[in-house]
């Protein structure tokens, strides 16, 4: 979705060539989440005139060249320096109107720019306050829904200063009487010629972060850093962060920094409301620039298919027990601890995600069924929103999010939370809003993934879940063996996946053959029909190829038609209970003449390859619940190779973005 960066300076003098440079590295390191267009606002020489707007459609580079070329031809002074000044920027994925300039933000209240306004999120009620502002004499440029919102503000300023008389009405009082006519999700950032040097943020669903620099007992010096939840484009600056809640708003003026808490049923007889500031702590970011960096590698997607044994590693590190003579191997989930009697307790447990997430907790839902006992159902949490979908205060609803800041699923845990159910949050974003609103969690530790298709996060999720299964599940003595060879194969986890990435070159040879295919079907049934649907997903997103996953049991209710000599498939057949059946299924392709890649358990290739009439695939054999970890990773590496070999942007796919902040 969106992103958004701010940088004010106080008392800190800095040039306008570095001021520019700060907040094109901000949307550098924002480029991942996706986007169409990019645009910033400085401040010109003179308090007098408008704030300086620039706007392209493009990648960010678009953007530099084409500031760099106004300002060769205007003439602007690039070595003017600012003892304070605040500028803001933004990266654009298209909602309301198509990627060009005027639909670039930051959108303006008019020709002075008397109010510029950056903002992620969707206004619902756009409409109807733009045909209020357009009788009231406002001309609009854009097809964008933001634009009404820097408009709002100039007629609210206008009319606060026309009553008073004399300009008394402060920044923020300007701001929340504009929160109080949105309705919708937004983060927004507010810069007013009217008010120098001075910013303001405010957030209702989307996410938001303010970053602190050089932080002194008066307040008086520093950099300040805003940004769309996003530790990436202010790790490298500063690691004193706030996180911004729900209807607070974030004013930045000489150096201090005050936070207003918005009350909807103020100011509405109106009167500009004065609220309450509230006090809140700073927290530090536990993240390193090199963990944001590409390091040796050409692409954020294989940098991150590469450091699964790693990820894997610090997901469970802490977390898993030995035992010993006398002690039984464990799980511990400290998160967790203090609600595992009511979980136990649960009528039911209900997975709710989108995406990925949503199919990594379909790879284990198998194994939380069996070790607990409870019955587990499945939820996107859109399809739950539109149905209105029944949770009780009997269930468990775990909350799955890479990043804990997804739009439908922040909505469906309000929904959970209204119907009183325990809610679990399990998300690789300490801080995120669902890490806040759930009752319990647990964090994934997988570090920062940028591309935007998840492949570290997707492997630690299945292996939390994994054990969220184990510590749910208890000691009971029937299912000791199990648990015990689990916990065995979740040590031994990182070095199958360093062995199954030793199949890269593999892919790469199996996407040449693949590149110019129009289509591709992946079959997997029990622990591996959420493969099939990740590693399709994979394919599709990045690629550009269309893919489907398909459960094998009900490849003759429908998908046998497709299947002829010139449509690739692959089918998912490592040594399970499900094995025989998917024989079968490789029999019946392939006496449809199905063009197969078979993935197999290393040994099993005799079983599965019809006399060497398909390609095959072996993989380390581990645990069953646990193999869908080992599965994915060949189907991730295809995708990133054909995706590459095909000249797409692998990094960021058209049309995607990271975090889906939007419904």
């Amino acid at each position: 979705m969106c992103g958004i960066f701010a940088y004010l300076n106080c008392n800190v003098r800095r040039e306008r060539s570095y001021i520019l440079q700060v907040l094109f590295n901000g949307l550098r390191r924002l480029e991942y989440r996706g986007y169409d267009s990019a645009g910033v606002s400085i401040d010109s020489s003179s308090v007098s005139l408008p704030p300086l707007v620039f706007r392209q459609v493009g990648n960010i580079e678009s953007l530099v060249k084409s500031v760099y070329q106004e300002v060769d031809a205007t003439d602007l002074n690039l070595e003017e320096s600012f003892v304070t000044h605040a500028g803001i920027a933004h990266t654009r994925w298209a909602t309301h109107g198509e990627p060009a300039p005027r639909n670039s933000h930051p959108q303006s209240s008019g020709a002075g720019n008397d109010f510029l306004v950056v903002h992620n999120g969707v206004v619902t009620n756009y409409e109807v306050l733009k045909q209020t502002l357009i009788r009231h004499g406002f001309t609009f440029e854009s097809d964008t829904d933001t634009e009404v919102i820097p408009k709002l503000a100039k007629y609210v300023f206008d009319k606060s200063n026309e009553e008073s008389g004399d300009m008394t009405v402060t920044f923020s009082q300007v701001v929340l009487e504009v929160m109080r006519h949105l309705e919708g999700a937004y983060a927004l950032i507010f810069k007013s010629r009217h008010y120098p040097n001075e910013l303001i943020a405010c957030k209702r669903g989307s996410p938001l972060l303010l970053g602190v620099k050089e932080l002194t007992e008066e307040s008086s010096k520093g950099s300040l850093f805003h940004d769309d939840n996003d530790a990436n484009a202010l790790v490298e600056h500063t690691k004193k962060v706030l996180v911004i809640e729900d209807g607070e708003v974030v004013h930045l003026k000489d150096g201090g920094v005050s936070i207003l808490k918005f009350d909807g049923d103020k100011g509405k007889r109106g009167v500009l409301s004065r609220p309450a500031s509230v006090q809140r702590a700073l927290s530090v970011l536990e993240m390193e620039v090199e963990q944001i960096n590409k390091g040796s590698y050409e692409h954020y997607m294989q940098k991150e298919i590469h450091e699964q044994p790693e990820s894997l590693t610090t997901t469970m590190r802490g977390r898993l027990i030995r035992g010993g003579t006398c002690k039984a191997k464990t799980v511990l989930l400290g998160g967790l601890k203090d609600h595992l009697k009511t979980i136990r307790r649960s009528r039911r447990i209900v997975f709710i995600g989108c995406g990925t997430s949503y199919n990594a907790a379909l790879a284990a839902r198998p194994i939380l069924e069996e070790l607990s006992g409870i019955p587990v159902t499945m939820e996107i949490a859109s399809d739950l929103l539109d149905r209105q979908g029944p949770i009780y205060r009997e269930d468990t609803a775990v909350f799955v999010s890479q990043s804990g800041e997804t739009a439908d699923t922040l909505h469906a845990l309000e929904y959970a939370l209204q119907n009183g159910a325990l809610c679990v949050g399990i998300t690789n974003t300490v801080g995120s809003a669902i890490a806040r609103n759930t009752h319990c969690g647990v964090h994934i530790n997988a570090g920062a993934e940028i591309g935007v298709a998840s492949t570290k996060a997707y492997t630690s999720q299945i292996v939390v879940m994994a054990m969220l299964a184990l510590a749910i599940g208890g000691d009971a003595i029937s299912n000791q063996a199990r648990r015990e060879a689990i916990i065995d194969c979740l040590f031994d986890l990182p070095n199958k996946v360093r062995e199954v990435l030793k199949l890269d070159q593999e892919m790469k040879d199996l996407a040449k053959l693949l590149i110019a295919e129009q289509s591709l079907l992946m079959f997997g049934r029990g622990y591996n029909y959420a493969t099939a649907l990740e590693g399709s997903l994979k394919v599709k997103e990045v690629s550009l190829m269309h893919s489907e996953g398909i459960l094998a049991g009900e490849m003759k209710h429908g998908p046998l038609a497709l299947v002829d000599e010139s449509l690739p498939i692959v089918v998912i057949a490592t040594h399970d209970a499900c094995f025989s059946k998917q024989q079968s299924v490789i029999q019946q392709l392939h006496a449809r003449k199905g063009r197969l890649i078979v993935m197999c358990s290393r040994g099993d290739a005799a079983a599965v390859s019809l006399g060497g009439a398909c390609r095959v695939i072996e993989v380390p054999q581990v645990e069953d619940c646990l193999q869908p970890v080992v599965n994915i990773v060949p189907l991730q590496l295809l995708a990133y190779h054909l995706t590459v070999l095909r000249g797409y942007n692998v990094d960021q796919p058209r049309n995607l973005a990271k975090s889906v902040t939007t419904e």
